[in-house]
């Protein structure tokens, strides 16, 4: 009982911190439907088993799943914000489009509530972008989508959310997309490493700030 009223506060901490979030980046009304699959059975109850408070629960979910987590397939095929929800698999290929100005904004907006959530005493202005960068390499995104999270994400390293009104991150990411095909393609997959033969010999530390899901 004690993890599911953890689990619940730290969903409501989180949503409620990117609703505010997205206010300052010109999309509040838009948050107002953040993470509400969080709340149905399919998603809480399993998160609120494996809660920990440290980092999202879909890791220890997978660990006694042989990696498999019915939470993260629920969750990311019925939120745009993520950017698994724009990536589809054909003939072998792994098939990606670029995020929306206004789902990529709340990604952006996510990503900075869950590394606040997680770690309020470390968090610093440059927290979710070094998180972001040094994970990059084996997410999915298009090279706009990517450059624009990281343009996003220096923005609020040096400026704070100054450096995310609505008026500059449109304009930045109309530029942006300019650059590139709306659609790309992947031949190969960018893994950090091969998986181990016992699920629980992973290393925990290094995702200790996993994102929010």
């Amino acid at each position: 009982m004690a993890h599911i009223l953890k689990h619940l506060h730290l969903i409501n901490r989180h949503r409620h911190r990117v609703i505010l979030n997205g206010a300052r980046c010109g999309i509040f009304w838009h948050c107002l439907k953040h993470d509400l699959s969080k709340y149905g059975p399919t998603e809480f109850f399993t998160s609120a088993k494996y809660y920990n408070g440290h980092h999202s629960p879909v890791f220890e979910e997978r660990l006694d799943n042989a990696y498999f987590s019915k939470v993260c397939q629920h969750h990311t095929r019925r939120n745009p914000h993520h950017w698994e929800y724009w990536t589809d698999w054909f003939m072998g290929h792994l098939v990606i489009k670029t995020m929306p100005w206004v789902y990529a904004t709340e990604y952006v907006c996510d990503m900075l509530s869950a590394s606040y959530c997680y770690d309020p005493k470390g968090f610093k202005p440059g927290t979710t972008l070094d998180y972001f960068v040094n994970r990059k390499d084996h997410y999915y995104l298009t090279r706009a989508t990517e450059e624009y999270v990281i343009w996003c994400l220096t923005r609020f390293a040096t400026l704070g959310f100054k450096g995310l009104k609505k008026k500059d991150t449109k304009v930045q990411y109309q530029r942006i997309i300019a650059k590139y095909p709306l659609v790309e393609t992947r031949d190969t997959l960018h893994t950090r490493g091969a998986l181990p033969s016992d699920p629980h010999e992973v290393i925990m530390q290094p995702l200790k700030s996993e994102e929010s899901k």
